[in-house]
């Protein structure tokens, strides 16, 4: 077991479960569940056969130093694009991510074409597919560059079934999970995991492997607080 591949795994998908069930219920509160779950299910499985062509593909047909350095790539990009966003939140450059009026926001929308049952589950299939899609990328990623596939599906599945039962549970928008605060730890893991594969990649000797990774984080965290510091010492602008 990959514990470092699991954990990542888990918290990116936990945000990206916890955006599309913002969806779903927004879908469900003005047209009822039934199309918001007809497009929840089509997305799932859509996203299950992608993921399994995808997944069958590369770990056959693509060498692994080329995979990753590809990967180790694809993880900057998505790690970098999370925390610059998280940096902006929480220096104060950018509003904090509020599910509530995600929420809100979204029935709004759906109150305009309120009675198309079909655009309701289109709109909950896109919500789900998008999101989803994320995930599919994460567990792929960081399952084939690690060879640690099982971890990331495990991971990935372990924070579908939580966000599911809090959803079912609460039958609202998690707006009391830390998002904010998960996509910056995320942001700071998938960017610490694309330098360690890239860099391995090119031939970089990581001082204890694996564990480099610990520090890769602990640096790219340090680093996040000074810029933050520094762009709260300049004034706030929120956008």
């Amino acid at each position: 077991m990959n514990w470092y591949v699991l954990i990542a795994a888990l918290l990116a998908s936990s945000v990206e479960f916890v955006e599309a069930l913002t969806i779903v219920l927004a879908v469900g509160t003005v047209e009822g569940y039934r199309p918001a779950l007809r497009g929840t299910l089509l997305a799932v499985a859509a996203l299950a056969v992608l993921t399994a062509v995808l997944g069958i593909g590369v770990l056959r047909y693509v060498p692994i130093n080329v995979l990753r350095g590809v990967i180790g790539v694809l993880l900057l990009l998505f790690g970098i694009k999370w925390l610059r966003k998280a940096i902006l939140r929480f220096s104060g450059r950018k509003a904090l991510h509020d599910e509530s009026q995600a929420f809100e926001k979204e029935v709004g929308k759906l109150r305009q074409s309120q009675g198309n049952a079909f655009a309701a589950q289109a709109t909950a299939f896109n919500g789900v597919f998008l999101e989803g899609l994320e995930v599919v990328v994460i567990v792929l990623t960081m399952g084939s560059a690690a060879r640690a596939y099982p971890s990331a599906i495990l991971g990935a599945a372990v924070g579908l079934v939580i966000v599911l039962a809090a959803g079912l549970v609460l039958k609202a928008p998690l707006s009391k999970v830390p998002e904010n605060v998960m996509k910056f730890v995320v942001g700071t893991m998938l960017t610490s995991f694309g330098s360690f594969w890239a860099g391995k990649s090119l031939g970089v000797v990581w001082p204890g492997q694996d564990l480099s990774i610990l520090l890769l984080i602990a640096g790219y965290l340090a680093a996040s607080w000074l810029i933050i510091s520094s762009l709260k010492k300049r004034g706030v602008a929120t956008s």
